[in-house]
């Protein structure tokens, strides 16, 4: 076997361009007996720090490396030209040789980016030591000048490169995938070398590990391209050459130069470049004088904790120096000093923070430095569950800020730090199993529905905790099986998206992820500019924290920011300082809310599933809803955890335990296991583990190791022996809470994120106008959110008023009982005008007209376009002139109010400058021009210019007349799609506000409608076959019903029509009764029943004729309820009888209500009652 070593090598982080996975590039080259590999990315260092991991785990060499792009002249000139770029192969030899390669990567996309990262001469020549360079492929200047047959060029260039990187560190390269071009290059090179005296290597520029892969290559540069496999001229690799050969094979390629080959192994032996893993890089936190890091660190953590504890127990004390004493033993003072300096930065200037996230709130340390907000003793949270004593590993504290204030924070630790130690987190994009199976289905230039089709035999949600992979689904699927093995497309398609599944096809900026720096960035790893702005590292968080760099999560929560608002809008209307981090959490008004399900808007609360688990459930502590946020996740919900919880709760299971020693740690959530938490409290009662030990025994139960699992099996039992348990016992236990480990979640998250759910529910509860004003400032852009929160709005009886530029400012305003929409909100007004209008209006009082308005707003706001809007949108509606007259005398406004600040700029006046008095003009003294007197607009015209202005109907809503009506007639809103499954079959509806027509390549005509109801609005797709049928229907602001099939990919939701109809407000039948029909959340049936209801009241039986059966908890009947219920029945009075079946663990009790509670099942009756009562409480029998 000939020696050799690959330096020309480009993995999957040659985004769309290499195939290679890095694990399967090394375990190639260490199958071929190879000593070393090389990876050298197009223009970046993505890959390296995974690439140098794998290596060193399958015991080759890693070579750091880059191809990179050199611009032709200098890299600030940025001209388009016929060559705007060459490449140059780098590698590092050493240690500083790779700090100047980030140097350089950096620097070509700070300074040189132009289509590409590029670098020039300039800077190869300031830092090229520790390099070792290669003249690239047929891209590279000198390959270039010798494919243009300018051989003295090409010498010129390559005794350059020797001078500049010095004898014996720039290698001539030579290439043969069969290309014509490479064999004329090579004769060239060789020439070269022989007259030159430069040494030559052989290369393979690998794009992909073994030669079957180059497809596969082939359908991602489609990908990269947008182009199909069939498309002519398209960008492709002209043979299949570019794999990872053996040395055989390659010097089966160059025969006769044996030095070409042995170079590569030369130049792997001189490449050492040692990352270290492991260390922890802490920035320099500055103390003050006279304290070490250590003692610093006491002295605020002591100061902090008198200040939370004014009369500690000695329980409190004891925690406190234990926690101090593990962290300084681990050597992480300095981690702890950073975060407090920036939390309190945020906190000294106004700036929300979020009371904890994550495992961190389980620390008294972080309580003590206010890094957090929550008492891990209060609420029995493990500090071991944060940072484990027997596991050294830099703690992981993550921060939620206010969404609009989070990059103030970034600015000061950018400012603290030093600009070249602060940069965001880079992130990759991976193909996943749909995305692959759509990308190989459109390379390969199959229909959409078919490939849509496809794709949609993947599940939905997740596999065992994970995304699923074809491999997986093609195991579970028999659909997908069976799709695969009797069609030969259905097969082609899923074989070429199984080669692409997991390859990385983007780079972004990740959501939170901040490293703060102990030097400059670039000697840690190598950076690129995002978005013209953001400073970015190449290496991914996980990358980042392996080299040691402290990473940091700053997290921008909107939630914080509403709360933040809302109490400021309390302060301005009320003058009441609301404390949100001290709210009683005995409120019984907020739990009310609550177990009304009327959490719409309530920070992780408000998904319909939610609202009807909060009516199930009936919250009545904290820690009802902290155990909420920890089971309202798939695999609980899919486990029966749930319902086992709330059925506890209410007695209608008996509580038990299978040892007297779980009672205690158990007993808050009924005896279910919850909490990851919970799992080590047990271990450690029970079994006398440590509970760093139960914490590693969480881990592992996580990962589900067989191997692992069974020694601590042995250990528990063991260890519970000791403790008097039963062996047998001990091990039913064990594989007890290995069962609900799989669905624990971690319970100082969950507190940490309650402690918000609690104070917006409080703030709904206490001030909804104040409250729903800030949440729909918070979602201002977002229209369906904001038509949502709308809707919810007038549930609540509070009204939503139009812009006013006497009332309204930037954003949404409580003006009374009533919220009045920002002027903000109205297309064509901009952020100038809205300041000139409220600060005219606060420094001389309100207009009284639209002339009074042109007169006095600065001449900037007197734009004939901003005004017609803000009439349209009711803006001038406090002026009390009809919208039409406005619209018709807005424009002569415009021209006095015009002249009139001319004149007054000149010194001059005119007649409308003077009052009765005489006066010289004042606001209150000029007099307006009479205008003839105009009606109004009818009510539709009316409100289709607000929908114009402000995106949706404000003053009224064509559906509010008939929202029951419509409600019956469909079965979910638009809101509650997201929460169905891909591909059901359901009847929705609403007003459509949009059509766009296209034609197919067959001709046919086709539509996509936008149709909105009053939570939202679905894109509806209409093919041609449903439109022939239905096109008499169809028509802008018509109110339909469509029956279609969910099409749900990611966060896009659209609806493929299969059936439209005429909504009409007096259908009766089964059309009316849809969302009564439809299945509920137990599969049962909402509909009608021809069964009977075993039970007596006062001695009656039950059956036959319809009645409506109410099914509610004994413990749901209390006073409230009760009015509520009476309230409801009383709105639709008719004569089917109602009967309430209370549920009390044993056999229900049936109750006959009076007579005068009768109802008629229509309308919005039964929403109602599902509301108060649970979705599945509610049925016609």
């Amino acid at each position: 076997m000939a020696d050799f070593v690959h330096l020309h090598t480009h993995s999957e982080f040659s985004l769309l361009d290499g195939a290679s996975r890095v694990k399967e590039l090394v375990s190639k080259a260490k199958e071929l007996g190879m000593s070393a590999i090389a990876l050298t990315d197009h223009g970046v260092m993505y890959g390296i720090i995974e690439f140098f991991e794998e290596a060193q785990k399958q015991g080759i060499k890693p070579i750091i490396g880059c191809e990179v792009y050199v611009a032709p002249g200098s890299r600030f000139e940025k001209t388009r030209s016929t060559e705007s770029y060459t490449h140059l192969l780098l590698l590092a030899e050493n240690e500083q040789g790779y700090r100047n390669l980030m140097k350089l990567v950096a620097l070509s996309f700070f300074e040189g980016f132009y289509y590409k990262p590029r670098v020039d001469k300039e800077l190869l020549e300031q830092y090229h030591d520790g390099l070792i360079a290669a003249s690239a492929c047929l891209a590279g200047q000198v390959a270039r000048h010798l494919n243009q047959d300018n051989y003295e060029a090409a010498k010129e260039e390559a005794l350059y490169f020797n001078e500049l990187f010095g004898e014996g560190n720039f290698y001539l390269e030579v290439q043969d995938h069969g290309l014509a071009e490479q064999k004329k290059v090579n004769v060239g090179m060789f020439k070269l070398s022989d007259e030159l005296g430069l040494p030559v290597i052989a290369t393979n520029d690998i794009h992909y590990t073994k030669q079957a892969d180059a497809q596969t290559h082939d359908v991602l540069l489609c990908i990269q391209t947008g182009s199909t496999l069939a498309e002519p001229g398209r960008m492709k690799f002209e043979t299949d050459e570019f794999y990872l050969k053996s040395g055989a094979e390659m010097a089966a390629i160059f025969p006769g130069r044996p030095e070409a080959l042995q170079n590569t192994c030369n130049i792997a032996d001189r490449c050492n470049v040692e990352i270290k893993f492991g260390e922890y890089l802490l920035p320099n936190y500055e103390i003050p004088e006279g304290y070490t890091v250590d003692e610093y660190f006491e002295k605020l953590c002591r100061e902090g904790f008198a200040k939370r504890y004014p009369n500690p127990t000695e329980a409190h004390r004891e925690r406190l120096e234990y926690e101090i004493g593990v962290i300084e033993q681990m050597g992480f003072p300095g981690y702890f000093l950073v975060v407090h300096d920036f939390v309190n930065y945020a906190k000294s200037n106004d700036i929300k923070v979020g009371p904890g996230r994550g495992s961190a709130a389980g620390s008294i340390v972080a309580y003590s430095l206010k890094i957090t907000n929550i008492d891990p003793m209060e609420y029995n949270l493990l500090f071991e569950r944060f940072l484990n004593p027997e596991r050294i590993s830099l703690p992981d504290i993550d921060i939620d800020f206010c969404f609009e204030r989070r990059p103030e924070v970034i600015d000061y630790v950018t400012k603290k730090y030093g600009e070249d130690r602060v940069a965001q987190i880079i992130t990759f994009g991976t193909m996943a199993a749909k995305a692959a199976i759509r990308d190989a289905g459109r390379v390969f230039d199959i229909p959409y529905g078919r490939v849509d089709k496809i794709a949609k035999l993947i599940p939905d949600g997740l596999h065992e905790g994970r995304q699923w992979t074809i491999d997986a689904a093609l195991k579970v699927s028999q659909e997908m099986r069976d799709a695969y093995e009797n069609d030969e497309l259905t097969q082609r398609v899923i074989d070429m998206a199984k080669n692409l599944e997991g390859l990385v096809r983007q780079d972004s900026i990740h959501a939170a992820g901040v490293v703060i720096a102990d030097q400059e960035l670039t000697n840690r790893t190598p950076i690129q500019r995002k978005g013209g702005a953001e400073i970015v590292t190449q290496y991914s968080m996980g990358c980042i924290e392996k080299i040691g760099l402290l990473k940091m999560d700053f997290l921008g929560l909107r939630t914080l920011t509403v709360i933040d608002n809302a109490v400021k809008n309390i302060k301005m209307i009320h003058g009441v300082d609301i404390d949100i981090d001290v709210l009683p959490l005995s409120d019984e008004t907020t739990y009310e809310l609550l177990r009304r399900g009327e959490s719409t808007g309530v920070f992780q609360l408000e998904s319909s599933g939610m609202r009807a688990l909060l009516r199930d459930l009936q919250p009545t502590a904290f820690t009802d809803i902290i155990a909420l946020l920890a089971l309202y996740r798939p695999g609980p919900l899919g486990s029966g955890m749930v319902k086992d919880f709330v059925d506890r709760k209410h007695g209608r299971k008996p509580i038990s335990h299978l040892h007297p020693m779980l009672e205690p740690i158990l007993k808050e959530t009924y005896g279910v296991m919850v909490y990851q938490e919970q799992v080590m409290l047990i271990a450690s009662t029970m079994a006398g583990f440590s509970m760093g030990e139960g914490d590693t025994l969480r881990k592992a139960m996580g990962k589900k190791l067989p191997e692992v699992l069974a020694k601590f099996r042995e250990k528990f039992i063991s260890g519970s022996v000791d403790n008097g348990v039963d062996a047998n016992l001990a091990g039913k236990i064990f594989d007890l809470i290995v069962h609900f480990a799989g669905y624990g979640f971690n319970k100082s998250h969950s507190t940490a994120y309650a402690a918000i759910s609690w104070q917006t529910a409080w703030l709904k509860a206490n001030y909804p106008v104040e409250f729903m004003a800030a949440l729909l400032t918070s979602i201002m852009g977002n229209k369906d959110k904001v038509a949502q929160y709308i809707n919810e709005c007038r549930r609540m009886g509070t009204e939503i008023l139009p812009p006013d530029v006497n009332e309204s400012y930037r954003d949404f305003t409580v003006v009374g009982k009533a919220i009045r929409f920002g002027l903000s909100a109205v297309r064509n007004v901009g952020e100038g005008v809205i300041e000139a209008i409220i600060r005219e209006r606060e420094e001389n009082g309100l207009f009284r007209s639209i002339y009074d308005y042109c007169r006095r707003v600065d001449t900037n706001a007197l734009n004939k376009r901003t005004i017609e809007s803000l009439i349209k949108g009711g803006a001038f509606d406090s002026c009390k002139v009809s919208r039409r007259q406005l619209l018709l005398t807005f424009e002569k406004a415009v021209e006095i109010g015009a002249r009139s600040q001319k004149d007054k700029a000149s010194g001059q006046f005119t007649i409308f400058d003077l009052g009765d008095s005489g006066d010289s003009g004042t606001a209150e003294a000029v007099n307006d021009p009479i205008d003839d007197i105009v009606p109004e607009f009818d009510t539709p015209e009316l409100l289709l210019y607000e929908k114009e202005m402000l995106g949706l109907y404000v003053s009224d809503h064509p559906l509010l007349g008939v929202a029951d009506e419509f409600l019956n007639q469909t079965e979910y809103s638009t809101s509650e799609l997201k929460e169905q499954k891909d591909g059901t079959v359901a009847w929705v509806g609403g007003i459509i506000a949009k059509i766009t027509r296209l034609t197919t390549k067959k001709g046919d005509l086709m539509l996509f409608l936008n149709v909105e109801d009053l939570d939202g609005s679905v894109e509806v797709i209409v093919f041609p076959a449903v439109y022939d049928k239905f096109k008499d229907i169809i028509a802008e602001d018509k109110i339909v019903l469509i029956k279609g099939r969910l099409d749900i990919k990611e966060d896009e939701i659209k609806v493929i029509s299969l059936e439209i109809r005429e909504f009409d407000a007096k259908t009766g039948g089964k059309a009316a009764n849809r969302r009564k029909a439809k299945p509920n959340g137990n599969g049962t049936s909402n509909g009608t029943s021809n069964g009977t209801i075993n039970g007596t009241s006062n001695g009656k039986k039950l059956n036959g004729n319809s009645a409506l059966v109410l099914t509610v908890s004994k413990s749901m009947m209390t006073a409230q309820f009760a009015e509520r219920l009476k309230e409801i029945l009383r709105t639709q009075p008719g004569p089917v009888p109602v009967f309430l079946k209370l549920q009390n663990g044993g056999e229900p009790t049936i109750l006959a209500l009076a007579p005068e509670y009768n109802i008629a099942p229509q309308n919005g009756l039964f929403a109602e009652l599902k509301e108060l009562c649970g979705e599945g409480a509610v049925n016609i029998e």
